[in-house]
C-alpha cells in the first residue's frame, strides 16, 4: 500500500524512506506537490542474482597465469618496499 508524503517531508527524511523501501516495510511512497500527488518512490528491482553473491562472479572467464607472481619481487622495489 502506498503513502503520501509532501515534497518538503520527503526531503528531509529521505534516508528513512529508502531505508523502509529497502527493508520491505514500504511498498511506495507517493510524493505530493501542493497536496497533489507528483512521484512514486518505489524500490529497485533486484539485478540479476543476489547482491550479496559477489565472490566468483567471473569464475570461468579468464584463466590465471601460473607465472602471475614472478614479478612480485620486482613490484615491490618499484614502490620502494624492501
Amino acid at each position: 500500500m502506498s503513502e503520501m508524503i509532501n515534497m518538503l517531508d520527503a526531503k528531509t527524511s529521505l534516508s528513512r524512506l529508502v531505508q523502509a523501501l529497502e527493508d520491505g516495510a514500504a511498498s511506495e511512497f507517493i510524493i505530493a506537490r501542493n497536496g497533489r500527488p507528483a512521484a512514486r518512490l518505489v524500490p529497485l528491482k533486484p539485478q540479476d542474482g543476489d547482491r550479496q553473491r559477489r565472490i566468483g562472479v567471473a569464475q570461468g572467464r579468464f584463466v590465471v597465469p601460473d607465472d602471475i607472481d614472478l614479478d612480485n619481487d620486482e613490484v615491490l622495489k618499484l614502490f620502494g618496499v624492501s
